[in-house]
């Protein structure tokens, strides 16, 4: 299972779009930048707790977006199972050389690198 940082990373990656752009500004430059509360509230010239208010407000709305959704689940899901799908694979090539299975693998890791 992901780390909640990295989660929430992941969910802003599909939802983010839904936010405002004042709250994925924000997010942004908490999660991704790493700045601190009072960093980014210096930048935008607002209080700590308006920022602190932002993220949480931002975090609940895509963890509920995800609740609704599943886009996140459905995505991971598909991952975990084609790299299940990959591993077989290179099974297969290691007792038949085959092109067909090496067309095979290179299409299941771009599936897997898209995401």
């Amino acid at each position: 299972m992901l780390e909640k940082r990295d989660y929430l990373i992941l969910l802003f990656d599909f939802y983010s779009a839904l936010l405002t752009e004042k709250q994925r500004l924000i997010f942004d430059l908490y999660y991704q930048d790493d700045l601190s509360l009072g960093e980014i509230a210096e930048q935008l010239n607002i209080s700590r707790q308006a920022v602190y208010d932002i993220i949480k407000r931002s975090e609940n709305i895509l963890e509920d977006y995800e609740n609704k959704l599943k886009l996140v689940k459905k995505f991971q899901n598909n991952k975990e199972k084609l790299q299940q799908v990959l591993a077989l694979v290179n099974e297969l090539e290691n007792t038949i050389n085959n092109s067909t299975l090496a067309e095979l693998k290179k299409i299941v890791r771009d599936v897997i690198n898209e995401g």
